[in-house]
């Protein structure tokens, strides 16, 4: 075990040095996974993105014909500028056991342990696979991970589990929020402030429609739907941006707005947009008559659902019994578990070294005790599907 804590180690300072921020290419990060992988003689395949600026990468050992378990982990990170770092962000400084670094909690500490236990495994006989994908573009929305999902089917046997190794101190969590995240265009018609009635003030329109999510939110708060396993036990609808007007003395013909909603798994959030566009719509049909051209139009720019793994699930009771903890957390971030349940119907367990409480700010650290105990988890996990 200290061998192999010391190799995680070295692959953690090795993928903390490629600045991976979302904005970036992750390219050279995945250049050398693949070459790891090469050396230790396991195959691998790559997934890009439109421009072939980033890319996914899937690796399995073991059968291809048997299902086994995913371990699914991205490899970007959200960005440091602004922030009040100690020591380089991009280089692994441990102090007082814990590794101080961008990404070390999220998630590259779990991909450099399950990369450390993949080169253990490569020369073994697994009766079922020990699978591995690495995505781009989760922080922005799991974009990348998309394009694995799509092609996992001529890629490999469908698992039985997936593991996200986001960060949960290593304890099982089977649910987490969904979210939609939008634009709300206002577009009014513009003239000189003092004939104010001759316009119709965009700003005006958005506030409407702030109106309208501001109910909404006290509606979720006066209702029945509610899941009181999250520490925020309803949906949420937020107002992110807004940006409109040019000049005091000028009535605004445009306005925009960002939204989410981040849903609990019981709430269809589909029900809270009807009633967004049907605010649109009535706004549009009020205006346009005079003002032709003017009102509101909403656009969802992304998306992705949330996770309900049931708590008498196998995946769950196995996944307590590899990491020693009867635990079944719920999670109000969102992860790309969500979508692997929901496109190819596996069974998805989030658990990860680190804890979230130190993902994207400054100083972010995970302890050498948290990347032992996923090691520990990943070797239980490995000797079940060497005797399956």
């Amino acid at each position: 075990m200290i061998g192999l804590s010391v190799r995680a180690r070295n692959i953690l300072d090795d993928l903390i040095a490629f600045p991976t921020i979302s904005s970036d290419s992750n390219l050279a990060m995945i250049d050398y996974i693949r070459a790891l992988l090469e050396r230790a003689g396991i195959a691998s395949s790559l997934i890009f993105n439109e421009e072939r600026t980033k890319a996914n990468v899937f690796a399995s050992i073991g059968p291809k014909d048997r299902p086994g378990v995913l371990l699914s982990g991205h490899s970007d990170v959200v960005p440091v500028a602004g922030q009040a770092w100690t020591s380089d962000p991009f280089r692994v400084v441990e102090r007082h056991g814990n590794l101080y670094g961008r990404g070390t909690a999220d998630m590259k500490g779990f991909i450099a342990c399950v990369l450390a236990v993949a080169e253990q495994l490569a020369p073994r006989t697994l009766a079922k696979p020990y699978q591995m994908v690495f995505s781009y573009d989760e922080e922005v929305g799991c974009i990348g991970v998309r394009r694995v999902i799509d092609q996992l089917p001529s890629l490999a046997t469908l698992p039985e589990l997936c593991i996200v190794g986001e960060p949960t101190m290593m304890e099982p969590v089977i649910a987490h929020k969904g979210k939609v995240a939008g634009h709300i265009k206002c577009t009014g018609h513009s003239c000189h402030s003092s004939q104010a009635l001759d316009g119709l003030n965009a700003i005006h329109l958005a506030n409407d429609m702030i109106t309208s999510i501001r109910k909404q939110q006290d509606i979720i708060l006066n209702g029945a739907i509610r899941d009181d396993g999250f520490t925020v036990p309803v949906t949420t609808l937020h107002i992110g941006t807004i940006k409109g007007g040019t000049a005091l003395n000028i009535v605004p013909s445009e306005c925009n707005l960002e939204f989410e909603i981040r849903n609990i798994p019981s709430q269809n959030a589909d029900d809270l947009l009807d009633v967004l566009f049907d605010q649109a719509r009535q706004l549009t049909e009020r205006v346009s008559e005079r003002f032709p051209g003017t009102g509101v139009a909403i656009e969802i720019f992304n998306r992705y659902p949330g996770l309900a793994t049931p708590s008498d699930s196998p995946a769950l009771t196995r996944v307590q019994r590899l990491v020693e903890s009867n635990a079944a957390g719920k999670i109000s971030f969102g992860t790309e578990g969500g979508l692997f349940n929901e496109q190819l119907g596996v069974p998805v367990i989030v658990c990860g070294p680190g804890d979230i409480a130190q993902a994207h700010k400054p100083d972010e650290f995970v302890s050498m005790a948290q990347l032992d105990a996923c090691l520990v988890f990943l070797e239980r996990l490995s000797s079940e599907l060497i005797a399956a």
